[in-house]
């Protein structure tokens, strides 16, 4: 605990130091370095303590209700690792990227120190969420961690779509906050206490009037933050809007957070009724399909990112719906297997996806566009952001040997096991999410192969792709930092599945003995495939080493790429978003959203043709868009009560106590 404290000192201390100076650049390197200092606190915190170790400190508090109950066992250590490894690597990107930032004319004038205060904050509200026993202090540390990245998304708020995405985030989440908040009420009213400890006695007791309408709550207040379909909507606007390095710590991490919170509600309410594992094996199910079938679909690399994190959250939330239905049916294997694969995934999610969205920010900096129809030929003008890219894609797809694929494996073991349980219509079930699952694995590597391919393979679309320089150094730094990160897990795969085993085994109401038997055995699976990729690699290596020799000794000639018999081959010619996704778009256009416009002229050999596809969020658009603006109507109308007048705020704060002192009589 000591490491832990250290590091949310760190991150006080960098944010205020970031607010003090006048210089923009002053700012910048004193908030980067308070981040990265407080994210290797962090790691200090993670790596010098035993997995299994269980600690917990209660502070003083000063208010009248909760306590300042801070702690960390197995789960806490895991799911804030990715908290320290991405905010040591988003502070040294976000730091070049920025650096200058102030005097270019980007609208960021005078906000760099604002910037990295609340980046700061984001950090330290992560980190509280993560160690939070106590239900007050769970929800004040929730309120930082989400009003923090509305002021990080709206950066460049000099422009339309970044304050709306702004503002679409921060309804978001406070319609999330609200289910959370009635959710806490009503576990204090029945418990009469906000300790962690307390509320899960009182579940235990059979206090709880409705222990189903909480997990509903739970699962909307937590779903609103992981991005689970229908509440994904956030996301495919604010990670295109902000900042990439705020992107990749928003998508790597903060959304992690929806899937702890509803890790910790599963372990307060208990044992509960069977459907509560269904329930989210549905949600997961969905959203990790649809989620893939929409970022297929898109032709903004962000904004394909985006989507491809609803599909991650969706697998972690099937993966935690595995565990309570094995949980449920005392079906050990499945229940260890679901929950090591949900935690395990979302470490892994957070290495890929980060060092994903950083190698965008790249591409951003260098072309100064993510379209992909803007991109092209990248790999050999960015090579560092262009193998970077196609590591973390390899990784976030599943393939072996990677540790992404580790995560999918328990998953599929997890569906396999199901296929046993009694009862014919939970075996179709189990059945129908595997072939989804399967399904869902082939759309992200077709989605990663379009934003690799039309990003960094073939010729430049664009006089600015053309002209692309590579990132500076310390940007590269970041990028080699988490590349190499995931190449560690990959070695080490079969430990550190070992290692988040432990929080499954921590998980309340599992028999150890069994669950620890069916972990063991999903590591000797796993250290077998590792010792056949890692033989195939150093068989690709040594290939590769002797094709260098052989043609440094012959000599080699470069010739243009064969233009398939055209004698003048134009960009013109290369694939591009729309036409990449024109076979999956014949059978699953209307999943995918997609909309095609084809305008052209008449006759045998029309002399203009113009096909525009796009991919719009139709939920968004009829359900979303109307309730966030109905929403900022009534807000607008509260403007009314803020008039200046201070006589008017006194009789507001009288009139509230008097309210107050007549609801306790």
């Amino acid at each position: 605990m000591e490491w832990f404290g250290i590091s949310l000192a760190l991150y006080a201390l960098g944010g205020l130091a970031a607010l003090c100076p006048r210089g923009d650049g002053a700012a910048n390197i004193l908030g980067a370095a308070g981040a990265l200092a407080g994210s290797l606190a962090g790691l200090a915190a993670f790596c010098l303590a035993p997995a299994s170790a269980q600690a917990q400190v209660v502070l003083p508090w000063g208010l009248p209700i909760g306590a300042l109950a801070l702690g960390l066992d197995p789960a806490s250590r895991l799911f804030l690792l990715p908290v320290s490894l991405l905010g040591a690597a988003c502070a040294v990107s976000g730091a070049a990227s920025l650096a200058g930032h102030g005097h270019d004319g980007g609208g960021g004038h005078g906000r760099i120190g604002a910037h990295w205060f609340f980046f700061n904050m984001l950090l330290a509200g992560l980190s509280l969420v993560m160690a939070a026993r106590d239900a007050v202090c769970f929800l004040l540390a929730w309120e930082i961690m989400s009003l923090a990245p509305f002021f990080l998304i709206g950066f460049h708020d000099e422009e339309v779509e970044v304050r709306e995405a702004a503002w679409v985030y921060l309804v978001a989440a406070h319609l999330g906050a609200v289910c959370l908040l009635a959710f806490f009420s009503l576990f204090f009213t029945a418990a009469g206490a906000t300790g962690f400890d307390a509320l899960a006695l009182a579940a235990a007791d059979g206090r709880l009037g409705a222990p189903s309408l909480l997990f509903l709550l739970a699962l909307a207040g937590f779903g609103a933050k992981a991005g689970f379909y229908p509440f994904h909507v956030w996301l495919p606007e604010a990670h295109p809007a902000a900042p990439s390095h705020v992107s990749a710590m928003l998508s790597g991490a903060m959304i992690s957070a929806g899937i702890y919170g509803l890790w910790r509600a599963a372990e307060l309410l208990g044992p509960g009724a069977a459907w509560w594992g269904w329930a989210l094996v549905a949600v997961g199910t969905v959203s990790a399909a649809l989620g893939i079938l929409q970022g297929l679909a898109q032709a903004n690399l962000k904004r394909l990112l985006a989507y491809s994190s609803v599909e991650n959250m969706g697998l972690a939330c099937l993966g935690l719906g595995l565990g309570l239905i094995g949980r449920a049916g005392g079906n050990e294997t499945m229940a260890a297997l679901g929950l090591t694969g949900a935690v395990f995934g979302v470490c892994n999610h957070a290495a890929f996806k980060g060092l994903l969205f950083l190698c965008a920010g790249e591409v951003l900096h260098a072309v100064g566009s993510v379209r992909l129809g803007h991109l092209g030929g990248l790999g050999k003008r960015l090579p560092v952001v262009g193998g970077s890219f196609l590591l973390a894609a390899t990784g976030i797809a599943g393939l072996p040997p990677l540790a992404g694929f580790a995560g999918e494996m328990a998953l599929a073991l997890a569906l396999l096991e199901g296929l046993f349980l009694p009862g014919l219509l939970p075996r179709v079930a189990m059945a129908a999410a595997l072939a989804v699952v399967a399904g869902v694995g082939g759309c992200a590597l077709a989605a990663l192969a379009k934003a690799g391919g039309l990003a960094f393979l073939g010729e430049p679309r664009t006089p600015a792709a053309a002209k692309a320089l590579p990132p500076g150094p310390a940007a590269r730094a970041a990028l080699l930092f988490l590349a190499g990160v995931i190449l560690v897990a990959a070695v080490f795969a079969p430990a550190l599945f070992s290692l988040a085993g432990q929080a499954a085994l921590a998980f309340p109401g599992l028999d150890p003995a069994p669950a620890r038997a069916a972990l063991a055995e999903a590591t000797a699976i796993l250290a077998a495939i590792g010792r056949v990729g890692l033989a195939l690699a150093a068989l690709v290596a040594l290939l590769l080493f002797l094709r260098r020799r052989l043609t440094a000794a012959h000599g080699s000639r470069r010739e243009p790429t064969w233009g398939c018999g055209y004698l003048a081959p134009t960009t013109r010619m290369q694939y591009g978003p729309g036409s990449f996704v024109e076979p999956a778009a014949r059978v699953l256009g209307p999943a995918m959203g997609l909309k095609a416009h084809l305008d052209m002229d008449t006759g045998y050999f029309p002399a203009r043709a113009r096909l525009v596809v796009s991919a719009p969020d139709r939920l968004r658009l009829s359900v979303f868009t109307p309730l966030f603006e109905a929403v900022g109507k009534a807000c607008d109308a509260l403007k009314v009560v803020q008039h200046g007048r201070v006589h008017l705020y006194i009789l507001y704060v009288l009139a509230t106590v008097v309210l107050l002192l007549a609801w306790k009589l």
